[in-house]
């Protein structure tokens, strides 16, 4: 006899457990939960994905297969990747004027979306700490300069500087990432005020409170102001992490990553130039007259390196 599948979709992971929501409604218009579980290392699933489960009891489930995925954001060193979540049409970085936020993080999620072709989105909060805002805007200057879309906001003394962004949400499925305590919670909060209820709903359905840290959550937009061209969004909320490893993408892959790179590329001396320190190399010398900035060189020759000791090892990288 046949296994009945039930299309769902992920909306929370803890570990190798997952919290999945049914596509179809109950007869009763509400949703339907289940706990689920992955066999083995055969399926890790990440937030955003489209499942086929096989029931296992009343609810509780185990994951039969993953739909096709759009894309799969995740970052990884030389020993282990980390799915952060699937199927998401941009990536919004959340940093603020203080605590510091850092560079390299900055850097590394705007080649990471850029790698997979996912919209690149910042949002600098606490712009009323004004001491640090120069600071800020200074460190931003270089993304500014490749026309990635920065909006100033203050999430908590000025809620209203968060509606216009509302424009940028609808109809989108948007992950928030960023360091810790750069206030993405009350960003949440404020676009999503029943994002706690859900989450207490779903524990108390399922029991879950056991699981007290979550990887990610996804939490479907408010209906009277979410949708566009008939689709609700959805912001996915990743824990603060304080670095992005790279090391699944190719030194070949990175240089095309680094878009100011673009016109450059091909007009080397060498055809073979990896633009570290090669002499008549046309990305150096754009760097040297201000056309690319130095700390995206930097950012770069970093990255190569990390990329060519990943090589070395044995790397873990989830299925696409």
């Amino acid at each position: 006899m046949p296994i009945e599948l039930i299309d769902s979709l992920l909306i929370a992971s803890f570990g190798r457990n997952y919290i999945a929501r049914s596509i179809q409604k109950l007869p009763s218009g509400e949703d339907e939960y289940w706990e689920v579980n992955s066999r083995g290392k055969k399926h890790l699933a990440a937030v955003g994905d489209r499942l086929s489960l096989s029931k296992t009891s009343n609810d509780q489930a185990v994951i039969e297969k993953i739909q096709p995925r759009k894309n799969l954001l995740f970052r990884s060193d030389a020993f282990r990747s980390k799915s952060i979540a699937a199927n998401v049409d941009q990536v919004i970085l959340v940093l603020a004027t203080q605590p510091a936020f850092s560079p390299d993080l900055l850097g590394r999620a705007a080649i990471a979306a850029e790698h997979d072709g996912i919209e690149f989105r910042i949002l600098l909060n606490k712009i009323d700490l004004s001491d640090s805002l120069e600071k800020a805007r200074e460190l931003l200057a270089p993304y500014r300069n490749l026309d990635i879309p920065i909006h100033e906001i203050s999430a908590k003394s000025s809620p209203q500087s968060l509606l216009s962004l509302r424009e940028h949400l609808a109809g989108k499925v948007s992950v928030l990432v960023g360091q810790s305590g750069m206030g993405k919670s009350t960003l949440l909060n404020q676009w999503i005020p029943t994002a706690l209820a859900q989450t207490r709903e779903h524990s108390i359905k399922l029991d879950t409170g056991k699981h007290t840290t979550t990887a990610c959550r996804y939490y479907d937009l408010p209906n009277e102001w979410g949708i566009k061209n008939g689709q609700l969004g959805a912001l996915i909320d990743s824990p603060g992490f304080q670095e992005f490893g790279l090391a699944h993408i190719s030194e070949s892959e990175l240089q095309h990553a680094f878009t100011e790179f673009g016109p450059y590329l091909g007009h080397c001396k060498y055809h073979n130039c990896t633009h570290l320190h090669e002499p008549d190399c046309a990305v150096l010398k754009a760097v040297g007259l201000g056309k690319i900035a130095p700390q995206r060189l930097n950012l770069f020759r970093q990255l190569v390196h990390e990329t060519r000791n990943a090589t070395t090892q044995v790397l873990e990288r989830p299925t696409k």
